[in-house]
């Protein structure tokens, strides 16, 4: 029977370890709070007496923890040899050098970690659709991709252990910085007397960023900041506009206010005339 381990039974952990009941694998938990094993072991699953019990039980073993910090404040309960010919799925959220402290940490203690960045909520685990970036060592990846593939699709970014943490906190300055912009201008909306069901619809077209994203990945990526489309002086009109409806609204205005702001160094730098694209080099420091 195939088997792994799952170390970390927060939403997230609870639903790999569940996904892995549902293929049929022979599932090993631990959890700091034993008790959120209890619908696991309830379904066939078997809880580890001690975290040596679990790193050992099985040759996969599956993290998903708060941080890195916690990764260390677990895995030290267990001696070093426990670890010894082990791949550990490290799908801990953090930076990307501690990743690579975390491999080479691992390392030493004769296991390969496979770092992951899981782009889905707990919810769509298992679920047509759902992807992990990963990166490591490409053998690791593939002795395990069946138990893997279990969870999501694999995208594979490379070899540096801290390439998917890259790719995943990148991936959530655009998620949280999204999702604010959407809640703050259903803010206003809603001070406008617009319900969220109203503006669902417009929300969605509007949060549609493909065409510009499109647009200006081959322009950036060969230096052609020129305004065609748009212009830094549009978006500071625009914002200006955008700040002083949110203020009328009696919402707060500090997000509006922080894009203002970088429009208007831009144009302060001279770049007035150029695209958007320009705002990079004002964010780069």
């Amino acid at each position: 029977m195939n088997s792994v381990t799952v170390i970390g039974l927060g939403p997230m952990g609870q639903a790999m370890a569940h996904t892995y009941l549902d293929s049929g694998y022979d599932v090993t938990v631990w959890n700091r709070t034993a008790a959120k094993a209890d619908d696991l072991v309830a379904r066939g699953a078997r809880l580890a007496p001690s975290v040596e019990a679990a790193v050992t039980a099985n040759d996969l073993v599956v993290l998903s923890l708060t941080d890195y910090d916690a990764v260390y404040a677990i895995l030290e309960q267990a001696p070093a040899a426990a670890f010894a010919g082990r791949t550990v799925a490290n799908l801990t959220s953090d930076t990307p050098d501690k990743a690579r402290k975390a491999a080479a940490w691992l390392a030493e203690r004769g296991a390969v970690q496979i770092t992951g960045g899981v782009q889905v909520p707990p919810p769509l685990i298992g679920k047509e659709g759902a992807e992990t970036y990963y990166s490591g060592p490409e053998d690791a990846i593939e002795t395990h991709r069946a138990a893997l593939e279990v969870l999501t699709r694999i995208d594979h970014l490379g070899e540096d252990p801290g390439l998917a943490a890259l790719f995943y906190q990148i991936g959530m300055d655009m998620f949280w910085t999204g999702l604010v912009s959407y809640l703050h201008a259903q803010a206003v909306a809603e001070a406008n007397g617009i319900s969220a069901e109203r503006f669902l619809p417009n929300a969605v077209k509007t949060m549609d960023f493909r065409y510009f994203l499109e647009y200006y990945a081959p322009r950036i990526a060969a230096g052609n900041h020129e305004g065609e489309v748009e212009r830094v002086a549009m978006g500071v009109a625009s914002m200006e506009h955008v700040l002083h409806t949110v203020e009328a609204s009696g919402v707060d205005g500090s997000l509006p206010a922080t894009v203002l702001d970088l429009f208007r160094r831009a144009a302060a730098k001279g770049h007035g005339e150029d695209s958007l694209t320009r705002l990079i080099e004002v964010l780069k420091r």
